[in-house]
Formats: structure tokens, sequence, C-alpha cells
């Protein structure tokens, strides 16, 4: 049977990538569906008596809510976290957001960024629902302009992968505060059962941009195509490095060596490349690696027992791995409020429920 034309399959992958987001933008903005769904308030965390000031050296107004945020935003004492915000995602960020505060010991320290895209009409309803289940709660949310990335996104294994708020993390130097020298990446399908603080406290030495966990045992090389691997220049990019496969969901990141590196630019760089020749088939990990791959600051692996969502295809159900835990991450296709739901859970979804604050309708008020 003969081959289509080149034109033929970059039609198709075109059509593919559109439909697929297209889905995701239909489900994001389903604002009666989702937003419709009530959560909880959650309860109020105080700091424990040794946690230092954040405001030691500014005059705070107690009655302006921004002055305060902006007083803890520049803060030395703050704790920062960034994650991404949609509401088809919801439910699992504010879980995240409850285990953060509970297992800190200094939770009113912790500020929080989300990144919204700014296509969606969905931003004030989901700052609403922050801001109802957990009014006590310093945050800040930014708008995410899908153009800097829809241009350059390939067609990935899943759906989900491919839209351009995936691709957001790559982009939070340009969009927090310049007084954030070093922010705490979080996904959204994960919880936390240590205190963040350990983890943004990872040293990052004189020139890692980032830290991660890294894991050496995984197959490093499938994570790119046989293209990337036959072309005599392109496979000359990890030369001297002792590159490791790392889960970019967990991230402590160095703002001020990632502006000054210009690394939102090498990551497009390698992603404008993909375009013209498919050098990698999983989203907006492969660009990442490209850049940074063993050139990362260590993190314990307790700090990202990732894959509990099982693959990208199935999303069975896996155990955790060997060691301690201070995080658990659902990366990959199954997420616990779905089997939750499904009535098709996993046994570490039990792990995750406790922090679930969605209200159901017959939920009784506490």
């Amino acid at each position: 049977m003969p081959k289509p034309p080149l034109f033929a399959f970059l039609f198709l992958s075109l059509i593919s990538l559109f439909l697929s987001c297209q889905s995701y933008t239909s489900t994001a903005t389903n604002a009666t569906a989702t937003l419709s769904q009530q959560f909880k308030e959650a309860p109020q965390f105080y700091n424990s008596p040794d946690c230092p000031s954040t405001t030691n050296d500014l005059e705070e107004d107690e009655n302006d809510e921004d002055n305060t945020n902006n007083d803890v935003v520049c803060s030395e004492s703050a704790v920062h976290v960034a994650m991404t915000l949609d509401t088809q995602y919801l439910r699992g960020s504010m879980a995240a957001i409850l285990s953060v505060l509970q297992h800190t010991s200094c939770p009113e320290n912790v500020f929080f960024h989300f990144v919204a895209s700014a296509s969606s009409a969905n931003a004030s309803l989901l700052r609403a629902t922050l801001s109802n289940s957990f009014p006590y709660l310093k945050f800040q949310v930014y708008r995410f302009d899908d153009s800097h990335v829809s241009g350059l996104i390939s067609t990935s294994i899943r759906s989900a992968l491919d839209c351009p708020l995936n691709y957001a993390r790559s982009y939070l130097a340009n969009l927090l505060p310049l007084c954030v020298r070093q922010v705490v990446y979080l996904d959204s399908d994960l919880i936390l059962v240590d205190d963040i603080a350990k983890l943004a406290a990872t040293p990052l030495g004189d020139y890692s941009v980032l830290a991660a966990p890294e894991y050496c045992n995984a197959n490093f090389t499938s994570y790119f195509t046989p293209t990337f691997w036959s072309n005599p220049s392109l496979s000359l990019t990890f030369a001297n490095r002792k590159a490791c496969y790392f889960n970019t969901g967990v991230m402590v990141i160095n703002l001020d060596r990632w502006r000054a590196g210009d690394y939102t630019k090498k990551i497009e760089d390698w992603m404008e490349l993909q375009k013209r020749m498919r050098i990698y088939e999983l989203g907006s990990l492969p660009p990442f690696l490209l850049v940074f791959a063993g050139k990362i600051a260590s993190v314990d692996h307790r700090w990202n027992q990732h894959g509990l969502g099982g693959d990208n295809f199935r999303g069975l159900c896996r155990d955790l791995h060997p060691g301690p835990a201070s995080l658990l991450h659902w990366s990959g296709k199954g997420k616990p409020w779905a089997r939750l739901d499904a009535n098709r859970p996993c046994p570490l979804d039990a792990l995750w429920a406790p922090y679930d604050l969605l209200r159901t309708p017959f939920a009784l008020d506490s």
C-alpha cells in the first residue's frame, strides 16, 4: 500500500492536535458542569511559634489583603509554590493545596502562584473557588497566554499533554514577580505528607538551575526517537553529561538563574526543532530533559513517588516505590478522583481521598 504524501500526514497531525485541544477546551469551558461542584471549606492552619515572620521589616495594614500578599510574596521567609489551575484538574489542585498546608510547620508563610489560561473564561470562578475553600490562603493567579506555545506544540501520546497550560511551567520566570527568586513547582495530581519547606530548602549548589529526583535506572534513550539518536549532531547533545530521567511534576527552580540563562528560549528552540523533525513523543517533558538532564541538583526520591496513575495508555494500578515517601504523585493516565468516582479505585487512591474537598450531595456540614 503506498504511503500518503508528507503534506497529508502533516495535515492529519494538525487536525489531531486541534481536536485534542478542542476536547480539552470543551471540558475546561464547561464551567456549569465543573465549577457547580461545591468544595468544602478547609480548616485554617497556623504557624508554629518558631516560624520566621514574613513581615518583620514591613509596615502592614491588617485590613489590606493586597498589601499583605505583596509583603509575603517578596519576603525572604516565604515558601513559594507554583501550580497550574484549570477546571479539569481543580479537584486535584484543591487536594494538593490542603496537603501542603496540613503538613507544613509554617503554613502562613506559604505563598501560592497559580497559572491559569488567559483564554479561559473561568479564571474569576477559579479564584472565587479557591477563596471560598481557603479564605486565609495567600495566593496570586497569573494569566498565561496560550499563544506563547500553541504554535510550538506537537502531538504526543496522550491528548492531555498537548494543550498549552501543560507548558506553562517553562514560563514561570516570566510570569512571577522578580522578587521571587526560587519556587517549588507542583503538578495538580499529587499530595504531600511532609513539610514542603524541606523540599523548598533543597540546595542547588553554585550553578544548577533546578532540582528534582533523578531516576538513572530508567531507559533514558526511550524518551527520544530513533531520528534523534541517529542524527550525528543531535546524539551529541548529552555528551559529557550523566543524563538521567527526571519527572517535571515536582521541581525546585532557581528563577534568578533561569532568567539569567534565558532557559525559556532554550526550551522553545527544542520545541521548534521538534516541529521540523520528530525527535520525541511525550509532551513537555523531553525539552526539559534536553536542556537540563545531567545538570540538575539531586533530590531524594521520597519527594516524588510518581507513576501512581499508571502508564499513559491504560492507567493501571501501581505500588509505591521502595523507601520512604514524602510526596505521592498520580502521574500517568489514572487520576484518583476519577477512579474513586467510578468505584474502581486502586489501593493507593485511599491515601488521596482524605484530602478531597469535594462536597458531595449527601455530605453533612460539620
